[in-house]
């Protein structure tokens, strides 16, 4: 980062996201986005049938605990965060892993979901993530614990478009295929989010590992 982009205050630095109040409300703002909505989500997935739907609520519960987590890390020490979004970045994996494994088992017996349901439900969730990178966009330069957090809202954003557009590929169709489809593009975004949240955490964490052996 260059020093005018420091002196502007364009992204958060780790100091300033481990001090900030602002920085602090931001993560509760979303947690409580992300939980809320995470519930209704589920439920409306299972109303229209639609594994994307499940797939994204199931993102959103797991990014509301672990922002939440993230909030509380704030005010331990560097290599204490480093090990969080670590554990972030293996919960990440695991959730992609299964959702993958999810929808092939579903796949056996597809069935196509209530598109305007699911279209509907998609909008409002892509409004939601929306809002919760705008809160976060400022910091998302910080530490590997502060880069994991704006990934998850990030990452929450792109698949919601594509709920939106499978929504539209189903009623068009009247086939479970786009539904599946955006299921598993949802779980290998999980995968390749954890892939750079332990890649960092693993960074941070180096230098600690090697006084150790030292």
């Amino acid at each position: 980062m260059t020093a005018s982009t420091e002196s502007c205050g364009c992204h958060g630095e780790p100091i300033r996201a481990q001090h900030d109040p602002a920085y602090r409300r931001a993560l509760l703002i979303v947690v409580v986005l992300n939980l809320g909505f995470g519930v209704a989500e589920l439920f409306g997935g299972f109303i229209a049938d639609s594994q994307a739907l499940k797939a994204d609520s199931l993102d959103f519960l797991g990014d509301g605990s672990i922002t939440l987590l993230g909030l509380l890390a704030l005010a331990w020490s560097a290599r204490a965060r480093a090990r969080v979004a670590l554990s972030q970045g293996l919960f990440l994996g695991a959730l992609g892993v299964g959702v993958i494994a999810f929808a092939v088992w579903r796949a056996l017996n597809a069935t196509a979901p209530d598109a305007e349901l699911m279209g509907a439900i998609g909008v409002v969730a892509l409004a939601i993530n929306v809002g919760s990178a705008l809160v976060l966009g400022r910091f998302r330069e910080g530490d590997a614990n502060v880069r994991a957090i704006w990934l998850f809202s990030r990452n929450d954003a792109l698949a919601n478009v594509a709920v939106i557009a499978a929504a539209g590929l189903v009623a068009w169709t009247g086939q479970a295929w786009p539904d599946l489809a955006v299921a598993g593009v949802i779980a290998l975004l999980f995968l390749h989010s954890a892939y750079e949240i332990i890649r960092n955490a693993r960074r941070e964490l180096a230098p600690t590992i090697l006084a150790n052996a030292s």
